[in-house]
């Protein structure tokens, strides 16, 4: 199982996209279950970013958001960073 590690940056970004997205509060809530389940499980589609996010990467939360995440040097943790839609991660 996987640690999620939330910086005070994600969960601010995190409480600004559940109060206008409120309607995906439960989708949202099952990512973050899988995530420390299995991050490589397909339904959260994972993918390696490039360019100046390089080290990063990201999963779906539907088709049009995204959390940006990336693992750690200690071995099962995942620090996630940023979450909203795809023009407002990227």
């Amino acid at each position: 199982m996987f640690k999620l590690i939330f910086t005070e940056s994600y969960l601010k970004k995190e409480k600004t996209f559940l109060e206008k997205h409120n309607e995906s509060i439960d989708k949202y809530k099952k990512i973050l279950k899988l995530l420390e389940l299995n991050p490589n499980h397909p339904s959260l589609k994972l993918h390696k970013l490039q360019g100046k996010f390089k080290d990063k990467y990201a999963v779906s939360v539907t088709y049009s958001y995204r959390i940006i995440l990336s693992f750690t040097i200690i071995e099962n943790e995942i620090l996630l960073i940023d979450i909203g839609s795809h023009e407002e991660v990227y």
